[in-house]
């Protein structure tokens, strides 16, 4: 029954978005967008779908949905998850991770929503030792 089915929440992950350094290439174009593991622990079967939708110039766009799978992502480990075009940055950009943790399927989603990109919303992103946006 579907009473008897845990719905656990997902803790110690976190997608961050971070500008490019001045010394990494195409820096005027792209900001790079990660995922954090901050479990002790490994998760498996790492499944993560992005998206961008919403409002530019008073037209409504969407970018294309992009999925990027993990086998293993160990513990207090940071894997990049794509470029995002600072074009699309005022969009809400949509960040849904599915994986496996002790045998059960987790799932969450993480939208940035449109201004939520702002410089003053820059926070340290853990292990990057970079400022950017995180949602955990």
């Amino acid at each position: 029954m579907k009473k008897d089915i845990p719905i656990l929440k997902v803790e110690d992950l976190a997608i961050a978005v971070v500008p490019r350094l001045p010394s990494e290439e195409d820096n005027d174009y792209f900001w790079d967008s990660y995922l954090i593991n901050l479990k002790d622990e490994p998760i498996q079967g790492v499944l993560v779908n992005s998206r961008g939708y919403g409002e530019i110039a008073g037209e409504q766009r969407r970018t294309s949905t992009m999925r990027y799978f993990w086998e293993e992502i160990g513990p207090l480990e940071v894997v990049k998850i794509e470029p995002v075009q600072k074009d699309v940055l005022s969009l809400a950009n949509e960040f849904w991770v599915s994986f496996t943790y002790n045998d059960y399927l987790y799932d969450k989603k993480y939208v940035f929503v449109p201004g939520s990109m702002d410089e003053m919303h820059f926070t340290e992103i853990p292990f990057l030792d970079r400022k950017g946006v995180m949602i955990r």
